[in-house]
């Protein structure tokens, strides 16, 4: 292999797959990354297409770019995070040289030479892709702020593993997100799309919503979306990302979520969100639980902790209901108001011991969240 690169076109792909390479060296070749120059022929003539892989066996990333020649062909892994920092602190505007010796790659730029050791890319292991079953595109700007506005209730490190990822429930016109850790859940809607398939449900590893998060961007563009029987993957020109699935049935979370509840409060998010922030200084740090006590047109918030310390705050809220005592995990309604959008949120409460329904206020939302109580 032999080939120029600019750093700066350099840099962007390799920074991309970054977030795929394994860091705990359970096999020396999964802390490399796999470089692959090719002369591709297509309709417009001869493109000169230089792409560099990393996987974990769970996530594989592939980023692509297009560059003006290559002299040799050629296909080779090199340790990923010692070719980046390589990269990283040579001059910007600079031009990196490429060439292979044998099982060595050799790093030119100006006066600097680097030669470093590389593992054949026939032992570069590939994430099997399965047939596909659905596919669509989506804008990534839409599909990023669905997945930042549901992946935080997502199980870590759960025993019941299929928690430690999300759902995506599709219908024809319909998809669905689902996160829960058995204690909450994040719900969002993503409808309008136009689905070829029988209804279907997958589940995404925790590791793979948290790439794909990285990956996409701000931008109208559209990204493809490919989904197989044991794989999902996401592509657009300058990447391609496939992550394996969980095997197993996620919770039914219909059933979860209040149908009937009859006690709603109205509250601004920021004073909300305030007050429990306060009052979380002196909960417990194990369980961190607090109090709600709703009165008409008040919420107030209680704290204490085993040092035998306490906080109270009242806020004004819109609520015209008998009055209602539970306690809830603070962090989860923290959570909530850090990822609503709207000035006001509606709150939804049935009986001191059933969930709280937490939704958006104002235009109709694609978004609900749910909160199971404490009993302390």
């Amino acid at each position: 292999m032999e080939l120029t690169i600019r750093r700066e076109e350099l840099l962007k792909p390799l920074q991309l797959v970054s977030g795929a390479v394994e860091r705990r060296q359970t096999l020396p070749i999964l802390s490399n990354v796999l470089i692959s120059a090719k002369n591709i022929e297509n309709e417009s003539g001869i493109s000169h297409q230089l792409s560099f892989t990393a996987t974990d066996l769970e996530v594989e990333l592939v980023g692509r770019i297009n560059i003006d020649s290559i002299e040799v062909p050629g296909e080779i892994t090199v340790s990923a995070r010692k070719l980046f920092d390589i990269c990283k602190t040579l001059p910007e505007g600079s031009d990196i040289q490429f060439s292979t010796n044998k099982d060595r790659l050799i790093v030119k730029s100006g006066k600097s030479r680097f030669v470093l050791t590389t593992l054949p890319a026939s032992e570069f292991p590939n994430v099997e892709e399965s047939n596909e079953k659905v596919a669509f595109f989506a804008p990534q700007k839409e599909l990023k702020e669905v997945l930042e506005k549901t992946h935080f209730a997502m199980a870590l490190q759960d025993v019941r593993y299929y928690l430690n990822g999300m759902l995506f429930d599709f219908s024809k016109k319909e998809m669905k997100l689902v996160a829960t850790d058995g204690h909450r859940l994040s719900l969002a809607s993503f409808p309008g799309l136009e689905l070829q398939s029988q209804p279907l449900q997958i589940i995404v590893p925790r590791k793979g919503i948290i790439e794909l998060m990285r990956l996409l961007q701000d931008v109208d563009e559209k990204i493809k979306i490919s989904l197989g029987s044991n794989h999902i993957c996401a592509s657009t020109p300058e990447f391609t990302f496939t992550s394996k699935l969980i095997e197993g049935k996620f919770p039914s979370y219909d059933q979860v979520i209040p149908k009937n509840g009859n006690k709603v409060v109205i509250a601004n998010r920021d004073e909300l969100k305030q007050v429990l922030t306060r009052v979380s200084i002196l909960s417990n740090e194990q369980y961190r639980g607090i109090r709600i006590l709703l009165k008409p047109n008040l919420l107030s918030v209680f704290a204490n902790n085993p040092e035998q310390e306490e906080a109270e705050e009242e806020l004004q809220v819109g609520y015209n209901g008998s009055d209602l005592e539970m306690a809830f995990n603070v962090n989860y309604f923290i959570d909530i108001c850090n990822t609503i959008s709207s000035k006001e949120m509606k709150i939804t409460f049935s009986n001191s011991t059933s969930c709280v329904l937490i939704e958006e206020l104002g235009e109709e939302s694609n978004y609900i969240y749910v909160i199971m109580p404490l009993r302390l």
